[in-house]
């Protein structure tokens, strides 16, 4: 009896010995697919003052953000460009987003908080996985016409150098930040703006924003005020070197203001306090030169 209970004991040990074994080889190469599939997730940092974009080679279908300590939203009318920045300042963890693509793309992000972020605009290339803050094409929509031919109007613009408007400017610390035009295509406005340097100190740009504020409130506080989002821009500077002078190409969609509202234009100095501001009266708007008497061939 007491050998039938040990064959019976040896059998059961054998049996559960293979399979554990078996689990064991099926798990191994679990992990193995696994760790062999994985995708590697982008390394991207965000702020709070100011807006990172992404520009994917394909339209957005899908974005999951990883945490409350991040905020973000596809561009207006531009599928492929999504914009992302800090909802919390000063986040210490990381904190990570993934996106999915009309093509069938995965993208991984692992995102960490920079007071000062180097990069503002990530262009992520589908044949490797660098990222850069060169220029890149923008998938529009509802804007009635291709794609390039923003580009052509906004090199038009900026080659012409037409001088439109002459009251509109800041004088300060050296800098005079002026708006030379305003054009106006098919609902888009293009803004014409040139900084002067007239100091032995290079300007480095940090940021531009346009917004539109309340009158009564325009000076004295930053409440009841409409930010809008920068389209496209035509150079893309960052710098105006000492004694020199550089030029820039905006478009936003278009908008009016009402009789109690102006259009701000703010830039900001990197790492410095020459901010320079423009304030834009509707009736600046409404004389907006319409693109069509402007040819965009370029000699």
């Amino acid at each position: 009896m007491k050998s039938i209970i040990k064959k019976i004991l040896i059998t059961i040990c054998a049996i559960l010995g293979f399979v554990y074994s078996h689990a064991q080889t099926i798990t191994d190469s679990l992990n193995h697919k696994l760790d062999s599939e994985h995708v590697e997730p982008y390394h991207i940092t965000v702020t709070y003052n100011k807006t990172t974009h992404l520009i994917f080679p394909s339209a957005i279908r899908y974005v999951d953000l990883g945490s409350e300590f991040l905020t973000a939203g596809k561009a207006d009318d531009a599928e492929n460009v999504l914009r992302i920045k800090a909802a919390v300042k000063d986040f210490e963890d990381e904190s990570n987003f993934s996106v999915i693509t009309d093509d069938g793309k995965f993208y991984s992000f692992s995102v960490f908080y920079s007071s000062y972020p180097e990069i503002l605009t990530y262009n992520l290339d589908p044949m490797d996985k660098s990222v850069s803050n060169s220029r890149a094409n923008i998938h529009l929509e509802d804007l009635g016409f291709s794609p390039s031919v923003p580009d052509q109007l906004m090199e038009a613009i900026y080659k012409k150098n037409r001088n439109n408007i002459r009251h509109i400017a800041s004088r300060s610390f050296g800098i005079l930040f002026s708006l030379k035009g305003i054009y106006i295509y098919q609902g888009k406005y293009y803004f014409n703006t040139q900084i002067q340097n007239k100091t032995n100190v290079s300007y480095q740009i940090d940021f531009i924003n346009f917004k539109i504020v309340d009158k009564k409130v325009a000076k004295r506080t930053v409440f009841q005020e409409k930010p809008l989002n920068i389209v496209r821009t035509y150079s893309d500077i960052a710098e105006v070197p000492d004694n020199k002078t550089s030029r820039e190409v905006y478009l936003l969609d278009q908008f009016t203001l009402d009789h109690d509202k102006i259009l701000v234009i703010e830039l900001f100095e990197k790492n410095g306090g020459r901010h320079q501001r423009l304030e834009v009266e509707n009736e600046d708007l409404l004389r907006a030169v319409l693109l069509k008497d402007l040819p965009l061939k370029i000699k």
